[in-house]
């Protein structure tokens, strides 16, 4: 539960839902920072499920990151989801980067323009080297939002997927305990 000076904002998917929900927020509150937090794509082979990584100029909160054991990390920043292991491959290697996500640039624009100091925390829900269960990208309507009835379709075509998106499932709970005991632990050390 966050304390009473944090506000938590959902903005959903992808790129244009970040700016627009940040962009929203910001026309009736000025934070005094914002932490961009979520999932992402391991491309680095040595992170593993439920790893903390980062991206912040806040020397205190990448300290109490890095005590919580969280690395420093190279994002890559996309407009799709990365679903195989090829795929990431290929991602690290053009790139450099250690992880993907699809938001948090997005979000460090409009905080930049609004001179708002923005720090990256994500949590590794799928490592380099396996593939989702599903190709994510098929079943987003325009706006990446996930179609209820594309993912059913996909399910009823694919039935043998169910037990893997149950795994997937327990995966991206697993991560997102991880990530939010390490914000819980990292931002009430770096007030």
């Amino acid at each position: 539960m966050p304390d009473s000076g944090t506000e938590v904002l959902i903005t959903g998917m992808g790129s244009e839902n970040a700016r627009a929900a940040i962009s929203k927020y910001f026309e009736s509150k000025r934070p005094a920072r914002v932490i961009t937090a979520g999932f992402a794509g391991g491309l680095d082979p040595t992170l593993e499920l439920g790893a903390i990584v980062f991206n912040s100029q806040d020397a205190s909160l990448a300290k109490a990151l890095q005590n919580q054991g969280a690395r420093g990390c190279n994002f890559l920043f996309t407009e799709s989801v990365a679903v195989t292991a090829d795929q990431k491959k290929q991602l690290r290697l053009k790139s450099g980067a250690d992880a993907v996500e699809m938001e948090s640039h997005a979000i460090a624009e409009v905080c930049r323009e609004a001179h708002i100091h923005c720090s990256i925390v994500r949590v590794i829900s799928d490592t380099s080297m396996e593939d989702l269960p599903l190709d994510f990208n098929r079943i987003m309507t325009s706006n990446k939002r996930i179609s209820i009835i594309k993912l059913a379709l996909q399910i009823i075509r694919s039935p043998a997927k169910i037990p893997k998106l149950i795994q997937f499932r327990k995966k991206t709970i697993f991560a997102a305990k991880q990530l939010g005991a390490a914000l819980d632990a990292a931002t009430a050390m770096a007030r």
